[in-house]
Parts: structure tokens; C-alpha cells; sequence
């Protein structure tokens, strides 16, 4: 019977992408988006290009209750739960000072905290039956720092400890767990970006996407640069990592931009800090 693949932020960007290459591949697909519309779309979508098996679960990430039923749905629907793909998150741009607290805590509570409730609850299973893998979607953020970008850099560094970590723990009992690193990506995710100014005003996505702010317009500018990564080609790098059970996969360009930062820190921090704010 084809395995069951589990893909948060699944209706649009890169989780729209994993979804139709785990369908390409036979997957059975559970997918998981806050908006109902956008994922019945993909769901449907799904259904017609690959006849593949799609339960498709409106789901906050933030919010537990909503995530265990989320997974009991995938269960009683499928029986197993043999991939986890965490990719749900939102952007936040700012000065330090500017960003309040409410700020930060909106920003974990997606990118750190859904992860962690979705591993919780897809553990028991896992465990039980010895075997599963757990691949969380990363960032070029969570593996060297970003001008700008202190709260999304500390969310994504948060989701690289607990990867490896629990990399460590979960190993001997069968369950492989994968990071998976992109760099600026090419995708909508700029409609849920929040963007503060350097007077603390905060741009919403819906007034970005009519009054674009500056910060936005310099990343619109860099997502239309050479370096960029397309969806497809992160899914297809979930695709391969999860394929040959790699540990660890960094994206495209940004692999070299991590390596000039791991080798060479103090060269590469000066240069970051003299860029024009990109973010």
C-alpha cells in the first residue's frame, strides 16, 4: 500500500509544490492549510492531475487541539502516518526595536511552536510502529544571520536545534529526522509577510500587496534576482532528502552563501551588515 504523506502550509508556495511531487511520486496525501478555499483547491487539483488519494484538513498550526485532530483524521483515514513535512511559517522584517513582543510571540507560535505540536502528535504513532520521517522545512535564516530579520533568524535557528536534536534522540528507534534549508524562495508567501518600518508602523500583507513599503518593494527586488529558488525545485530537494534519507539538504545558491558563512564568519557578517536592507 503507498506510503502517507503529511505536508503542513500545504495550499500554497513550497507545500502546494511537495504536494503535487509526493502525488507524482504515490504518496497518499494529507494536507493541512489555515485557509479552507486555497486547500480544497490544490486537494481538487490533486485529485485530477494524479487520481491521488487527498484528505485535505483546515488546520491552524498554532493551535493543538486543531493539530491532533488533524493527525487523528490522517489516521483513521489512512492507518499511518509514514512522512511528516513541517512547512507552515510566516515572514517578519524589522528593526530589532521596532518589532514588539506580540510581534515575536505571532511569529514562534508558527514557526517553532506549529512544528513542535505537529511532532508531538505524530510521535506516538511513529514510535509505536518504529519507523517514520519527520522533515522540517528550514531557511537559509536558521543556519546564518539575516540583516532585519532578528525574529524570523531566531524562529528558523530554533527549528535547526530542535531538528538536530531530536535527530540524535530519534534515530535508534527508526525515525529519521531531515532539515530542509531554502534560501529566498520565489513563492506567495510575501502576501503573509509582515514588514515593520523603521518608525515602528506596522505594513500589513494587504497593504503591502496595494501600498508596497520599502522593505517589500527591496524584497520583491531580490525575488526577481538569479540566486532565487523556484517551489519545485525545494520540493523536489524534500523529494530527494526524503528518498535517500538524508539528514540534511541546504537549497540551491543558498549553499554556498551558508558555506562563505560557516568558513569564513567574520568576512561574511561585515558584508551582511553593509547590504542595502534586502529583507
Amino acid at each position: 500500500m503507498a506510503n502517507v504523506v503529511l505536508i503542513t502550509g500545504a495550499s500554497e508556495g513550497i507545500g502546494r509544490a511537495t504536494a503535487f511531487t509526493f502525488a507524482r511520486g504515490g504518496y497518499r496525501l494529507a494536507l493541512a492549510a489555515r485557509t479552507p478555499e486555497t486547500l480544497k483547491q490544490t486537494a481538487i487539483e490533486l485529485e485530477q492531475s494524479f487520481n491521488a488519494e487527498v484528505l485535505a484538513v483546515p488546520t491552524d498550526v498554532t493551535q493543538p487541539e486543531q493539530v491532533q485532530k488533524l493527525v487523528e483524521a490522517t489516521l483513521e483515514r489512512y492507518g499511518r502516518i509514514d512522512c511528516l513535512i513541517n512547512n507552515a511559517g510566516i515572514c517578519l522584517s524589522g528593526p530589532f526595536l521596532q518589532t514588539t513582543l506580540e510581534h515575536w510571540q505571532a511569529l514562534l507560535a508558527v514557526n517553532f511552536w506549529g512544528y513542535l505540536h505537529t511532532i508531538r502528535a505524530v510521535l506516538p504513532d511513529m514510535l509505536k510502529r518504529k519507523k517514520g520521517q519527520i522533515v522540517n522545512v528550514g531557511s537559509i535564516g536558521g543556519k546564518m544571520p539575516l540583516p532585519q530579520m532578528a525574529a524570523y533568524c531566531a524562529s528558523k535557528y530554533a527549528v535547526s536545534g530542535l531538528t538536530e536534536a531530536l535527530r540524535l534522540e530519534l534515530q535508534p528507534h527508526g525515525i529519521q529526522v531531515i532539515a530542509v534549508h531554502p534560501g529566498l524562495v520565489n513563492s506567495n508567501f510575501l502576501k503573509r509577510a509582515v514588514f515593520v518600518e523603521e518608525t515602528g508602523a506596522e505594513v500589513s500583507a494587504e497593504e503591502n500587496l496595494t501600498h508596497p513599503s520599502g522593505a517589500r518593494q527591496r524584497m520583491q527586488q531580490a525575488l526577481e534576482s538569479f540566486w532565487v529558488s523556484q517551489p519545485e525545485e525545494v520540493a523536489a530537494a524534500i523529494w530527494e532528502a526524503v528518498c535517500q534519507s538524508k539528514s540534511e539538504v541546504i537549497v540551491g545558491m543558498a549553499q554556498w552563501a551558508v558555506g562563505a558563512y560557516t568558513l569564513f564568519p567574520g568576512w561574511v557578517g561585515p558584508l551582511l551588515q553593509s547590504l542595502p536592507d534586502w529583507s
